[in-house]
């Protein structure tokens, strides 16, 4: 004879950082920890995969993310957002992104390749002759040239450009894509109302501006077939006045959502205004978990797998976003730069929170980040870049990271290698 024991049926228990995710293409990410892209500036002349990727992504795999998504893979070497930039245009040199791919995957974890094109942000030293929705020019320190505004047969190509690099990156034994649509960056551009000011099916309306990055999904979808994880990196907005606004951000997000996306990663800015370089302290009350990610309050208003990045630096705040919903992926990128290891110390309750590296990465006085003047603001962002470009250098060549480099040194190492960079490309 059996018993039957009738039993209290045991609550759910919520879910946090060490949690696996499950997304709608069946894929699963073993932990909510991703890093989220930087660009790497490590590419040969060739603009190809080098030593220093499988180095520097084996280094972060070992570090204990579930996900990590790589910097900038274009899909046109015509166009790169800065030399160095790897592109990924056709089946020549996959044995390189396979090797890329493989020093990641063997640690079971999941290796998203970022693609874009950069649109107006195409820098002189790559390219002098830009493309963009319309021919609004980035005025940046003179190093953005007027972009010539695309006809609907180029747009059309840049589509299917995404389509073909987003199959060559699963055959090469990438774990999913990710679409940049963020950052004032080319499908960035088409959403804005600042840089489309076109009066055809591409512009206008919002329906118009999404035209280019929902036809881009679709593309890539049909390309990499429905079990494969596509996602899309889009800005909450641009923080500018006219530009792209939450609300927009909303409705592109459901259709995005309707159009079969499996992880929205929320970011926000552009070269013009940033607010992705924003420090931990900006931008937010003190104290309050809701404002421990810059874009939560977005995000709380988008129902679709979403990644939030920007911010995110304490335990607490990362498993307390996680179990109210208000996000599913926990999204990070510099503190990779000064601890590869710290989501395995944050699993293991080693540390509590990352170190808080931005906030000791200042110029001082006049020349500091509160400067009256736009431009040494926007140097202080960029010379705190440059400060992390460098230690992923560091960790590319199996080095340990530098935290005592200056920020003046760091921004003049950057600034030269990106001219030698710019040398070395052949064309």
């Amino acid at each position: 004879m059996s018993l039957a024991i009738a039993s209290t049926p045991t609550p759910a228990v919520a879910a946090n950082i060490a949690s696996p995710l499950t997304l709608p293409c069946g894929a699963v990410i073993p932990n909510r920890i991703a890093k989220s892209a930087m660009t790497e500036g490590l590419a040969d002349g060739d603009d190809l995969p080098t030593l220093q990727h499988n180095q520097l992504y084996q280094r972060w795999a070992e570090g204990g993310a579930g996900l990590l998504i790589t910097g900038n893979v274009m899909v046109d070497r015509r166009y790169l957002e800065r030399s160095g930039n790897v592109v990924l245009e056709n089946a020549s040199s996959l044995s390189r992104f396979r090797l890329w791919a493989e020093v990641v995957t063997e640690c079971d974890i999941h290796l998203w390749m970022q693609l874009n094109h950069p649109g107006r942000q195409c820098s002189r030293f790559s390219n002098s002759k830009p493309v963009a929705p319309s021919a609004v020019q980035l005025r940046m320190a003179g190093n953005f040239a007027m972009p010539r505004a695309l006809p609907g047969s180029e747009i059309k190509a840049i589509i299917r450009r995404f389509g073909v690099s987003a199959a060559l990156a699963r055959e090469a034994g990438f774990t999913g894509v990710q679409i940049h649509s963020a950052h004032g960056y080319l499908g960035s551009q088409f959403l804005s109302p600042l840089t489309n000011q076109r009066k055809d099916e591409w512009g206008g309306c919002l329906e118009n501006r999404a035209r280019f990055l929902l036809a881009t999904v679709a593309e890539v979808r049909a390309q990499v077939g429905a079990d494969f994880p596509v996602a899309v990196k889009l800005n909450s907005a641009d923080f500018q006045q006219g530009g792209f606004a939450i609300e927009e951000c909303v409705e592109v997000a459901r259709w995005l959502q309707q159009a079969g996306v499996d992880l929205l990663e929320l970011s926000g800015g552009a070269y013009e205004n940033p607010a992705f370089l924003a420090t931990e302290s900006d931008k937010r009350p003190a104290g309050a978990w809701r404002r421990e990610a810059f874009f939560l309050e977005y995000a709380e208003a988008v129902a679709t797998p979403l990644m939030v990045t920007g911010g995110f630096r304490s335990r607490p705040g990362m498993n307390d976003a996680i179990a109210a919903g208000a996000t599913q992926m926990i999204g990070v990128a510099r503190p990779f730069c000064t601890d590869p290891d710290f989501p395995s110390k944050l699993f293991a309750g080693a540390i509590a929170r990352t170190h808080p590296t931005e906030k000791e990465l200042a110029l001082a006085g006049y020349w500091g980040p509160q400067s009256p003047s736009k431009l040494i603001r926007a140097l202080n962002n960029q010379a705190q870049a440059a400060w992390y470009y460098q230690q992923i250098l560091h960790l590319a060549n199996r080095r340990q990271p530098d935290l005592n480099l200056g920020l003046i040194g760091a921004l003049r190492s950057h600034l030269l290698n990106e001219m030698r960079h710019s040398l070395r490309r052949s064309r």
